[in-house]
């Protein structure tokens, strides 16, 4: 009896494994380039039904397959990059994925044994779930620099909470989403009248969300700015051969010779893959010609000297208001090694162009483009909300570079177009977004985008945008209302969890 009572439980625990690994692997498909938002809600319900009858130690299991699932399909494309431009060796590739990958899920499994944990001393999940679950994306999204790809709330670009994004954020979005995951774990015990209540709830929930999309926050400054978006489609595998620098730069400069007339010129990061001085011809050639049109011209280049080791990634501002701007967040082992000392070895295995930046001032978060102020993000700084809006509400629009041809034509792209479509919401401007092979776009003040390109194919964006003046409640208050409503939560799922317990005792 006692050999069949553990069987039975290593076949529950690893069935429920199995779901929740099933469960994990179809959340990526709410976000883009699958865009099935549904599924941000039924997703984590499934994992909350797996977990909140196991004991804390299980959930964690259950919780870390549910990652490896969500992790494993979302970022894959890890692999390409270390594989395609690092070692070129899959059991190198493959395994630093894995690792990753393994070491994401931690999150997930964290959330599960905490919420088990909770439950068994009564906690009511209705608080204390989206509590948990908003804690540890805000912890991911910060911890050793942050990750938060795949925060749940970006599933709303086009879902019915992306007027949320303008009042609480992003991970005012996640809150909400997972309180409709446990209203439908709330229905499946209940009775057919309670779970008529907790499902219109969730409805309602939606409804709500979808109300708010209506409310304007910000009001137009100037209506009529053109901007092209240059994409020079130049392969990351030849980007920075020296021999190929100068054909790489002409390309950029007849893109954008037909736009000339435009209030402002975008061309992606590193565009100009050499320091200023190792191309001076080209840097007063591009001068000239941007100021004898009174166009903004932002190239993204490496300025700096790397003989002193200060250097950094930079967006610089040609011709009718020079300026410059230094990426301030750095993206490990990309830009810049961390435990140099330890990991040299590591650094020169991978080969990667410069990658020992320096981070730019913490305070210079804007440039003055087009006779407006504008803030200005450089690739992977465009999935910080808090950061971005360092530079609102002085900004009267945005305005990112990026290279995504690291990651090749996997769904990568896809997901950081609508982080940075999140931005928009959440800001209520419109960002220019010049990328060297895709997805160049310019974004509204509500996510929308209005003009996008192919991906890799030289292309321009051309088109309208606006200036924006006025403040959302997010740009206002940021993140911090969120997290003191997950601490107030927290605290009352102590307390009724103290008060349950009491009674059960005197009782």
């Amino acid at each position: 009896m006692f050999a069949r009572n553990i069987a039975n439980r290593v076949t529950s625990i690893w069935w429920r494994c199995g779901a929740a690994l099933l469960s994990g692997v179809l959340l990526p498909c709410a976000f883009a380039p699958y865009d099935f938002w549904p599924l941000a809600v039924l997703s984590p319900a499934c994992l909350l039904l797996l977990v909140r009858t196991v004991r804390p130690r299980s959930a964690l299991l259950v919780g870390w397959c549910f990652g490896l699932g969500v992790f494993g399909h979302g970022v894959w494309w890890i692999q390409v990059s270390v594989h395609q431009f690092g070692v070129p060796y899959y059991i190198f590739s493959v395994g630093v994925t894995g690792l990753f990958v393994a070491g994401m899920a931690v999150y997930p499994a964290l959330f599960s044994g905490l919420l088990s944990r909770s439950l068994r001393a009564r906690a009511p999940i209705l608080v204390v779930a989206p509590a948990l679950w908003v804690g540890c994306e805000y912890l991911r999204g910060w911890l050793f620099t942050g990750f938060p790809w795949l925060t749940l709330g970006y599933s709303q670009t086009d879902g019915p909470l992306a007027g949320i994004a303008p009042l609480f954020g992003v991970f005012g979005c996640s809150a909400v989403l997972i309180f409709q995951a446990t209203l439908l774990v709330q229905s499946v015990d209940s009775s057919a009248a309670m779970r008529a209540v907790w499902l219109a709830l969730a409805v309602a929930l939606g409804v709500a969300g979808q109300a708010t999309s209506n409310l304007e926050f910000t009001e137009i400054q100037e209506a009529e700015l053109s901007a092209a978006l240059i994409q020079g489609a130049i392969p990351q595998a030849l980007k920075w051969r020296r021999e190929l620098r100068a054909a790489s730069i002409e390309t950029y400069i007849q893109l954008s010779e037909p736009h000339w007339d435009a209030d402002v010129i975008v061309w992606p990061e590193t565009a100009i893959p050499a320091f200023p001085h190792e191309v001076e011809e080209y840097v007063a050639e591009l001068n000239e010609t941007a100021g004898a049109h009174g166009v903004d011209l932002l190239v993204g280049m490496p300025t700096g000297e790397p003989r002193n080791g200060r250097y950094y990634n930079s967006i610089v501002d040609f011709g009718l208001t020079p300026g410059k701007y230094d990426k301030r967040h750095l993206v490990p082992f990309g830009e810049f090694f961390p435990f140099k000392n330890l990991i040299s070895g590591l650094a020169m295995l991978l080969n990667i162009p410069l990658s020992d930046f320096s981070a730019g001032s913490a305070q210079a978060t804007t440039l003055d483009v087009a006779g407006h102020r504008a803030g200005i993000s450089i690739c992977y700084e465009d999935a910080f909300g808090n950061e971005i809006r360092d530079g609102l509400p002085q900004a009267a629009f945005l305005v990112n570079i990026s290279n995504d041809a690291w990651f090749g034509d996997t769904i990568a792209p896809h997901q950081h177009l609508q982080m940075a479509r999140m931005r928009s919401l959440e800001s209520g401007r419109f960002m220019l977004r010049a990328t060297n092979t895709g997805i160049s776009a310019i974004i509204n003040e509500r996510g929308i985008i209005v003009a996008r390109g192919p991906q890799f194919v030289e292309a321009t964006v051309a088109g309208q945008f606006q200036a924006r003046t006025g403040a959302t409640p997010y740009v206002r208050f940021g993140d911090v209302p969120v997290l003191i409503l997950v601490c107030m939560l927290l605290a009352i799922s102590v307390v009724v969890g103290l008060r349950s317990r009491r009674d059960v005792v005197n009782q």
